[in-house]
């Protein structure tokens, strides 16, 4: 049975709510002040709270924002009861992340009206995000045994060499298959990594709350940033000759230093990855409006439009975009942290001639 906690200090309007909504079949719990609201939601986990503003003890703002930190109350669908009608407490309540507000007084018909719009959302989004974990579940299980078994096949054969006949190899010979199992290992590593990076990722983009408070994060000086991660990207595969850092523009973007350089590592990468040494990948970044713009552009295989459609579909980790050209994981990290931040990824290319990567971040 859907939980509603009615948080109200004036016990007349208390009581016709609960009556109301338990005359509608709902289990119906009453709170007379902020406080005692606040314990309720926290031992009943209600599926929506209604909750008046001006209260003794705590009042309605102080209930939202201690619910909020809460992780059991975090996504509570939440309406506000006041008197008032000055649009300032209004649009203070909904900044705060309240989804509604009814103004006293009001009709039962308002009442069972706002309700039920709240509960609909509620579930939507909860159909919604259990569809996007059922999702991703299956697509890790279906892919990630072909995935790790690539690298995990390289680092059991030139182990087993070296198990075998390591005694009688020039030391030379030894290092070389040590350098094959080192590479496999690395590899295998960063795929382990990201596989968890994105469903982190993906997990994130349930949660409104968390959302709200990664994009807060601050880069003041984002080219130091993308300039050492290209170096340090060309670099790890022997072609720092090939990169070109062109204009970086300095300004404060939305977004925390860290997700910055996994963008940068894996646009770079993926641009190294799929052009040949001698190629050139340029990379720069450009204040465009209210946008940061990272832009990154290689002379490889590029990929056409529907490969590009493709990186946006939900099942990213279907075996069949790792062997296109031009995508993978990285992508769809990168897309992913781009709109978890507010921004936008999107891709030009030319089969067989270029393509660039534009990653649109809010400035501050």
């Amino acid at each position: 049975m859907t939980k509603i906690l009615v948080i109200e200090d004036a016990q007349p309007l208390r009581k016709d709510i609960v009556e109301m909504l338990t005359f509608e079949g709902f289990e119906v719990i009453g709170a007379e002040n902020g406080l005692i609201g606040v314990e309720s939601a926290l031992e009943t986990h209600p599926d929506l709270i209604i909750c008046d503003i001006m209260m003794p003890e705590l009042d309605g703002y102080g209930v939202l924002e201690r619910l909020r930190q809460e992780p059991a109350t975090r996504t509570t669908p939440f309406v506000f009861l006041t008197a008032r009608t000055d649009r300032s407490d209004i649009r203070q309540g909904m900044d705060m992340g309240a989804e509604d507000y009814l103004t006293k007084p009001f009709a039962a018909s308002e009442l069972l009206s706002t309700v039920r719009a709240q509960l609909r959302k509620r579930e939507i989004f909860d159909q919604m995000s259990h569809q996007r974990l059922d999702e991703l579940r299956d697509s890790i299980i279906l892919s990630l045994p072909h995935e790790l078994r690539t690298p995990l096949t390289s680092i059991l054969g030139f182990s087993d060499i070296l198990m075998v006949d390591a005694f009688v190899m020039e030391p030379k010979r030894v290092a070389e298959l040590a350098h094959y199992i080192n590479n496999a290992a690395l590899r295998l590593y960063r795929l382990i990594e990201n596989y968890l990076f994105y469903a982190q990722i993906e997990l994130l983009l349930t949660d409104s709350q968390r959302i709200e408070v990664i994009r807060q994060s601050m880069t003041e000086d984002p080219v130091v940033i993308i300039q050492d991660q290209a170096i340090t990207g060309a670099q790890t595969i022997g072609r720092e000759n090939d990169l070109h850092v062109g204009t970086l523009d300095t300004a404060t973007v939305r977004i925390a230093d860290e997700y910055l350089k996994k963008i940068v590592e894996e646009l770079v990468d993926n641009a190294f990855k799929f052009s040949e040494s001698g190629q050139p990948v340029v990379v720069s970044g450009q204040v465009s409006g209210d946008v940061y713009v990272l832009s990154v552009t290689d002379h490889g295989r590029g990929m056409s439009a529907e490969q590009i459609a493709e990186i946006g579909a939900y099942m990213q980790f279907d075996r069949r975009i790792y062997e296109q050209q031009g995508s993978g994981l990285g992508l769809i990290i990168s897309k992913r942290l781009a709109e978890l931040h507010g921004g936008s990824m999107t891709i030009q290319s030319v089969p067989g001639q270029q393509t660039t990567i534009y990653a649109a971040l809010p400035l501050a």
